[in-house]
């Protein structure tokens, strides 16, 4: 009774677990693109969805990826044959334990008329499934831990899969092994089982069992002569046989056995084949509850993400849907690390000591933005520069083992964060030469706010003394030490040819660059000259400077005039990151 009530229990917990990961995946915004469209809106576009691909001719392609990429796991074993050895020991492992063994009287049963789970071939296979685990197990233990992949970092999560997994098909073998060695159990199955009333019968059968099933019993008197052997197979056959096959098929169950022989009457005495089975159901139950709420959750979305991203493309594929397939694919991230170690940015991350410039630590860190939890104000810049330094390389994306479409995300991601409160100034950078190539897709403010904000955050109280009427009216300010840069004396040769404004290809293109640019490239050598450092990094030519060397390339006098930009551009930063 107490068990069904935690099984139930159990099953409540998992499937409101369910919906609610459901509902995140409709109601929340990874990216941009569905921020307007609501849950139940998002949900009808999905079902459509889902019904234009099984009636279409993309239904074979669904039914191959999930033999060869879900059941299989082809992915994996392209990018490492340990890892997918690994993997596929514990998912077909243990799903088949699922099914066979825990699901028996909803999935087995129904499926083998005279099923038992003590008869071949199911006792055989669920030592073989259980071992497969354990297997893969060790194998996960030593990669992760022993073997110190790099970038490969481990997480609580990581070792709440493991050790719950461990629990449940290791204290399933134990109690396997207690159960064969049991006197207790042989009599309560005895006496439920047979009819036999004369004692000689019932000890030649104990003999038996003892001899050929691994039963430790306290009786030491058994008779094991061939009349009792004979008897005792005649009982086993007549009440046995039917429902239990040899325990040599148990093969992990009767070395668990043998191992505890010498303490099994003790064992027995004090009940431990009941404390370990309230052990390994109760670890069942909690793997079950915790599911929806647990890294393992993976063995739902995964499949998911696999297949739909075998189906949908960005040019024909509705937004909304894939920005709900986005939010699965955080779901779907097994933090494996293989995109880290294929990462083009990855000495960006060494340089900066910035895990979030790693792929896979930003979909961490996205996954618990997208939860609703909040994170540090410190932790936050290091994301948001995170998602930013991306390179957009798409080598996170090809060797992704889970199909999670890493082009289309960071790119979704980055927007959502720099349309923020906070101003990002490396939007400033050549990082935004990719937001700069997809223009067409932003609405014309939302490209161009963030930039407005950025400028104005990295210029602070410096662009308003620029006065686009009078450029040169530069009012009063501090300086800013630029000796240590080389080629930053160098201003000091400017004589104002305006050689460098002429031949600006930035200066160019505006009818009226003094107003849009605020200082000239000869004004800002002027600022620097009269000792106004401040004043020339609140300008938003340096900003806009293509970094051609036009301008350095025709001076006269060699001035460094792209460095010198090139320098105030890295203080204003500095300046900004300090505060």
């Amino acid at each position: 009774m107490v068990f069904n009530i935690l099984l139930y229990a159990s099953l409540i917990i998992f499937f409101i677990g369910l919906i609610y990961k459901v509902y995140r995946w409709f109601s929340r915004n990874v990216t941009v693109a569905a921020r307007d469209v609501a849950a139940p809106a998002r949900m009808l576009a999905a079902i459509k969805g889902i019904f234009s691909v099984l009636f279409s001719s993309k239904i074979a392609t669904l039914v191959r990826v999930f033999f060869v990429d879900v059941l299989l796991q082809q992915r994996i074993l392209k990018i490492d044959a340990i890892r997918w050895l690994t993997h596929f020991l514990i998912f077909s492992g243990f799903m088949m334990l699922l099914l066979m063994h825990a699901l028996d009287s909803l999935i087995t049963e129904p499926l083998f008329a005279g099923y038992h789970s003590t008869k071949n071939p199911f006792m055989f296979l669920r030592d073989f499934f259980a071992l497969m685990v354990c297997v893969g197990i060790a194998l996960a233990v030593y990669r992760r831990f022993f073997l110190k992949i790099f970038q490969v970092k481990n997480s609580g999560q990581d070792k709440y899969a493991l050790t719950i997994l461990a629990v449940i098909v290791l204290s399933g073998i134990w109690l396997e092994g207690l159960k064969i060695s049991s006197y207790s159990e042989f009599q309560n199955m005895v006496e439920e089982y047979s009819w036999i009333d004369d004692k000689t019968e019932k000890a030649a059968l104990e003999s038996l069992w003892v001899k050929k099933f691994g039963l430790v019993s306290p009786n030491t008197d058994l008779q094991s002569d061939a009349a009792a052997m004979a008897l005792g197979r005649e009982s086993h056959e007549n009440y046995c046989a039917d429902c239990h096959s040899s325990i040599g098929w148990a093969f992990t169950g009767i070395i668990a056995a043998k191992i505890i022989s010498p303490v099994a009457l003790l064992l027995d005495r004090i009940h431990i084949v009941d404390i370990l089975y309230y052990i390994h159901i109760m670890a069942c139950f909690i793997g079950l509850a915790y599911l929806p709420f647990s890294k393992m959750f993976h063995i739902i979305a995964t499949p998911l993400i696999l297949m739909a991203g075998a189906v949908m493309d960005r040019e024909t594929s509705n937004a909304v849907n894939i920005a709900t397939r986005q939010a699965i694919e955080l779901d779907a991230c097994t933090h494996c690390g293989i995109c880290s170690m294929h990462c083009s940015a990855i000495m960006v991350s060494e340089a900066l000591a910035n895990d979030y410039v790693l792929p896979s630590e930003k979909m961490v860190a996205l996954k618990t933005l997208t939860t609703g939890k909040g994170i540090g104000s410190a932790e936050m810049k290091a994301v948001r520069e995170g998602v930013y330094m991306c390179t957009n390389c798409d080598r996170c994306t090809v060797v992704c083992p889970s199909g999670i479409n890493l082009k289309e995300l960071w790119p979704g991601v980055r927007e959502n964060l720099v349309q923020g409160e906070i101003p990002e100034p490396l939007l400033l950078s050549p990082f935004s030469f990719v937001r700069g190539l997809n223009r067409a897709d932003f609405v014309a403010d939302d490209y161009s706010a963030p930039l407005r904000s950025a400028r104005q955050t990295l210029a602070g109280k410096f662009d308003s003394l620029i006065d686009a009427d009078n450029p040169l009216d530069l009012g009063e300010t501090d300086g800013l030490d630029l000796s240590s840069y080389p080629g930053d004396a160098t201003f000091a040769y400017c004589f104002e040819c305006r050689n460098c404004t002429t031949v600006c290809p930035v200066v160019g293109h505006y009818d009226n660059p003094e107003a849009e640019l605020g200082l000239l490239p000869h004004q800002i050598m002027c600022c620097l000259g009269l000792g106004m450092n401040e004043m020339a990094y609140g300008a938003r030519m340096i900003w806009d400077c293509l970094a051609c060397y036009q301008c350095q390339e025709h001076c006269p006098q060699n001035v460094s005039v792209t460095d010198l930009i090139y320098r105030l551009k890295n203080l204003a930063v500095e300046n900004v990151k300090e505060a």
